[in-house]
Formats: structure tokens, sequence, C-alpha cells
């Protein structure tokens, strides 16, 4: 995924199109290993990932944190994360088991007490060595439908506790409360700082259209396993019902081409 995303580019009238860092997912990282998205692979399972991708890849990285653990853990993650060559790390305003936001209140979530969750995004950014590791804040409220007052009311607070991005996420399609949040955030708040976009639900949006309307990064977050997945059980299904791989090659990336790729 982080080579596809690095050599991938799409010309248009006036220029060259291509992604500029790479999402290092828990959902893809968990579920990869066949594992629920619950912060069940631990640090070290992720950063042995984080340094393969390194050894081939020279994207900037932003890790997914979840919820980051206990402010005692994440300060010692930030140091991992900032050691290695990480750029950013984002962590959610929930407590608790993690369950996926695209839940919503699907499932049982609730949100973290926002001095509570502040008080580990200070820590962490205290924990850190340079200024150029960056740590955002995830607020959930949109999701949980807590409201835009309380998103809002959050954004305060993490600013002030030194975030240096905020991510805000939203399940519905049309975008709007996202566009609302952007506007109050850049008027009624008067910050400037960089707001991170993850589009999943509201997908029919182009991420022009996001950074026109304030966004600074748009991420992409899990659709390189959601295509692979099908792909795969597309072709190992064939190859059971046809008893060969002739009827599947058509799908395939030629020896020749997978040879040229790794070498």
């Amino acid at each position: 995924s982080a080579i596809i995303a690095e050599k991938t580019t799409h010309r248009d009238k006036k220029n060259n199109i291509h992604f500029d860092g790479i999402w290092s997912s828990s959902l893809t990282d968990s579920t990869s290993r066949w594992k629920p998205d619950i912060e069940s692979l631990d640090l070290t399972a992720r950063v042995n990932n984080l340094h393969e991708i390194m050894e081939v890849s020279n994207l900037p990285i932003i890790y997914d944190a979840d919820t980051g653990g206990i402010t005692e853990h994440f300060n010692f993650m930030v140091r991992t994360l900032e050691r290695i060559g990480v750029s950013m790390v984002i962590i959610e305003d929930k407590k608790g088991l993690k369950k996926n936001s695209l839940f919503g209140n699907d499932v049982n979530q609730y949100q973290e007490n926002p001095d509570t969750f502040a008080q580990k995004i200070e820590s962490g950014k205290k924990s850190q060595i340079t200024s150029d590791f960056m740590i955002a804040g995830r607020i959930e409220s949109l999701i949980l439908c807590a409201g835009m007052e309380d998103a809002l009311n959050r954004a305060a607070v993490y600013l002030e506790a030194g975030a240096d991005a905020l991510m805000i996420h939203s399940r519905e399609k049309d975008g709007k409360e996202i566009f609302e949040f952007i506007d109050s955030l850049r008027n009624k708040l008067k910050s400037s700082i960089p707001i991170i976009l993850v589009p999943t639900s509201y997908n029919s949006i182009k991420f022009d259209e996001l950074i026109e309307k304030g966004a600074n990064i748009v991420i992409y977050a899990n659709h390189m396993l959601r295509a692979a997945y099908p792909a795969m059980h597309s072709v190992a299904s064939k190859i059971l019902e046809n008893g060969r791989t002739l009827e599947v090659e058509k799908q395939l990336l030629s020896i020749k081409d997978i040879l040229d790729i790794s070498g």
C-alpha cells in the first residue's frame, strides 16, 4: 500500500496529482492480521510494521493511535514514534474499550472528559524531543451525536492544551456538519490550526472541495485494504471453481511485473 501510494500519480489539465503521505491505520493494521479493531495490536507490532514501510517508502507517516491509552503510556508512544521518524500521531477523545467510530451509537462508545483528554495531549507534547513531531486531537462529538457545540467546546480545550492539529469525524453523507465545524472553528474560535478530515462516509465530496472549505489534510483511511480483500477472495474462489489459474490470470500482475516491482 505504501509503495502504491508513493508511486501513483494522475495528470490533470494543469498538474501531476499525487499522495503526500501515508496513514498508518489501526483498523487496517489489525484487520490485516485478522484481529478486531479494538486496540488489539500492541505498539511493538505496529512499530515493526512502520519500520518495514520506512525501509521502502519516503512518504511522511501519520499514525492512528486510537485513544493513545493511558497518559503515562502515551508519553512513551510519543517518544517511540518521534524517534523512528513518524511525523504525526492522532488520538481520539474516547475512553474504555475502543470501537470503530463508524459504528457511532449503534454500539456503546463513550467520550473522555475533555479536560482529561487535554491533559493527555499536553503531557504528550511535553514528552517529545523536537518541535517537528505533531500531536493531533480527534473529536468524536459528531460521531456520537453529542452535537456541534460540544465539538467546538472540545476543540477550544484541545487547542489550549497545545494540539498541533484537529481531526473532526462524521458519519453523515452530505458533509454539512463537517463544513459547519470548519466554518465555526475558523470564524468563531479564530483558529488557523490544521484540520484533518476522513471522508469515508461523505465520499461523494472531492478532496479539492474539502480543501477549499478549509481542510488541510484529507485521509483515505482504509480503501487499500478494502480493495485488496475482495480481489484476493475472488481469485481464491475461482481457483477452486476451475481447478487451475488460467481463468484468473487476467486479474493478476505478471510474474515479470512482480519481479520488476521488487527489483
